[in-house]
């Protein structure tokens, strides 16, 4: 067994719901099916891949997880609430989908030696927001991910992003720059319109948000509390804005990672290599 405050401050902090998720549709739209046996090799091979190529500099793996109903719905009903529809639109089988997902986190948990957190309520994003602001001062911080949302914790020192999908860091100059243009133009990828339009802007038929220039973007981020856009962008912050995640959230990040946890010890990767028939994969075990 490993204790993992024995392993020192250093970690990577993989978004693996993202992780997850792009291997299953690459699979996908080749195969035209989940096939759960594949997928399995490629979200491992990520993994491996991540850990050989940064664990030297960056530390050890943290895998974190997405949950069920996001605290974020409290404060805006609306949010995310376009992807269902986009699913519902969509040729793939979205409950096989999220059943090939569990099944692979669960086995990660169970066999590998990463510390994997998932905490009810809460995103990847907000596991890996408050570790990296609470971590940032004592090593380097890679966050492992595509979702240009991160840039805006470059901010703190020693934290760096890697994106899969590019092949590359992500840098971003000003980070809190990036965040208050974000913030006023809103995430339509989430449901978040920008600080002019309605929050159902994304639902109802027809609608549309409304036009919103580099000219009002100044002008919002000079005024950002005038009546005019005030709850709006009050809104979008809270959404947005990765300090903005509620204290009681925040105190169980930390409680769940500062506990000095037992995690699964490398005894268990030969049978469940050998189980899944993870031919390709065996004569790298090492690097897992």
């Amino acid at each position: 067994m490993v204790i993992l405050s024995e392993r020192g401050n250093k970690i990577i902090l993989l978004d693996n719901s993202q992780v997850l998720i792009s291997n299953i549709f690459s699979v996908a739209k080749q195969e035209q099916k989940i096939d759960e046996n594949f997928i399995r090799h490629l979200v491992l091979n990520t993994y491996r891949m991540v850990k050989t190529k940064f664990g030297d500099t960056y530390g050890d793996l943290v895998i974190c997880d997405d949950t069920s109903n996001c605290w974020r719905k409290d404060f805006f009903e609306h949010y995310k609430a376009n992807r269902k529809k986009s699913q519902d639109k969509s040729p793939f089988d979205w409950s096989e989908v999220f059943g090939v997902m569990n099944i692979i986190r669960n086995e990660v948990r169970e066999n590998f030696p990463y510390r994997c957190m998932s905490i009810d309520r809460l995103e990847a994003d907000d596991i890996i927001a408050v570790l990296s602001r609470r971590h940032h001062e004592d090593e380097k911080i890679l966050i492992v991910s595509n979702d240009k949302d991160f840039q805006q914790l470059q901010r703190y020192k020693n934290v760096e992003q890697y994106s899969l999908m590019k092949k590359q860091f992500l840098v971003c100059e000003d980070p809190e720059r990036f965040l208050i243009e974000h913030i006023v133009k809103g995430d339509s990828s989430d449901g978040i319109p920008n600080v002019l339009s309605d929050g159902d802007t994304f639902l109802v038929e027809g609608k549309r948000q409304k036009p919103c220039s580099k000219k009002r973007v100044e002008e919002v981020i000079n005024d950002p509390y005038n009546e005019s856009w005030k709850d709006n962008f009050e809104r979008n912050q809270t959404m947005i804005d990765m300090t903005k995640i509620p204290e009681e959230y925040e105190s169980l990040v930390l409680e769940e990672f500062n506990n000095d946890m037992v995690i699964t010890d490398r005894s268990k990767l030969l049978d469940y290599f050998i189980k899944n028939k993870l031919r390709n994969l065996l004569p790298n075990i090492g690097d897992f």
